[in-house]
């Protein structure tokens, strides 16, 4: 997993698609659908780490603006 679109792909894979106003409720969202996915075990610890950080490093940009 390397960018968001991955993670877009990924959620993709198990029906899940979350487009909304908010960008950074579409994070929030995104990351409590990796949880579950990990929870559920479907994720492997590697990607759910990679994809946390990657969502986490979005919303840091966003709030930023950098």
């Amino acid at each position: 997993m390397k960018s968001m679109i991955d993670i877009y792909d990924l959620l993709k894979q198990y029906g899940t698609y979350i487009y909304t106003t908010d960008r950074l409720g579409d994070l929030s969202l995104m990351e409590d659908e990796i949880r579950e996915l990990y929870k559920a075990r479907v994720l492997e610890t590697q990607d759910y780490q990679m994809a946390l950080l990657l969502l986490r490093q979005e919303a840091t940009r966003l709030t930023t603006g950098k």
